[in-house]
């Protein structure tokens, strides 16, 4: 049986991927601040090096899938530092470092990585700067990654999902329209996940969009 390390597998698109890849014979731990086997908060990197350190002593790992991921769109001058650390730190810095310590046993595998970055990482919205910087940082990562593994066996790929409906968005002031054609589900982005790690070829980078684009201001009181 294959094993699989999902970041952010408490919900949305990271808990879609890790049911897809148990359906098809994988053996996923999570890593979430909630409920994922390996419990950790991304944002303490002296504790994810400790506990993922603990965790390959006695696995090694033939997937690792970078999905967490958090979201503030504010001119970039009302962002307070906090938030801005902590999109980094999410984003662009654990997977960074969490790829670091699988390495060796990804390439004892020939294993996958797979980073989930965004849209906005292959254009620039407006109030999407620091959202951006950390997304496209991610699939630049991914797609140099790629050119130092490749005589190792090791794939990877950064996927680039559109408008998806998950709870990103509960905290934001906007949303994907409930109409069909403007947006995804979790589902989708899993189905694309499980469609690239079985494919013959490597999938070095991959944007899924829906036909139409439309979003929803919430309405605030």
């Amino acid at each position: 049986m294959k094993t699989a390390v999902v970041t952010g597998s408490s919900s949305g698109i990271g808990r879609a991927i890790c049911d897809k890849l148990k359906q098809n014979g994988y053996e996923v731990y999570g890593i979430s601040r909630k409920d994922g086997e390996i419990i950790c908060d991304l944002r303490d990197t002296d504790a994810l090096h400790v506990e993922v350190k603990k965790f390959l002593k006695s696995n090694d790992i033939d997937l690792l899938v970078n999905c967490a991921g958090v979201g503030v769109f504010s001119p970039h001058e009302e962002i307070n530092f906090n938030k801005i650390n902590e999109l980094i730190d999410v984003n662009l810095k654990a997977p960074i470092l969490l790829t670091n310590l699988c390495l060796r046993s990804l390439k004892k595998t020939k294993g996958h990585i797979v980073n989930v970055a965004s849209i906005e990482a292959t254009k620039h919205s407006k109030f999407s700067a620091l959202y951006t910087a950390t997304k496209s940082g991610l699939r630049d990562f991914s797609l140099a990654l790629f050119e130092e593994l490749r005589k190792s066996g090791v794939r990877v790929t950064s996927i680039n999902p559109d408008m998806t409906k998950t709870a990103f968005f509960d905290k934001l002031n906007f949303e994907p329209s409930n109409k069909v054609d403007t947006h995804m589900v979790a589902n989708d982005i899993a189905k694309a996940v499980i469609d690239i790690i079985q494919s013959p070829f490597v999938v070095t980078d991959m944007t899924i969009r829906a036909q139409k684009f439309e979003i929803s201001k919430k309405v605030t009181r």
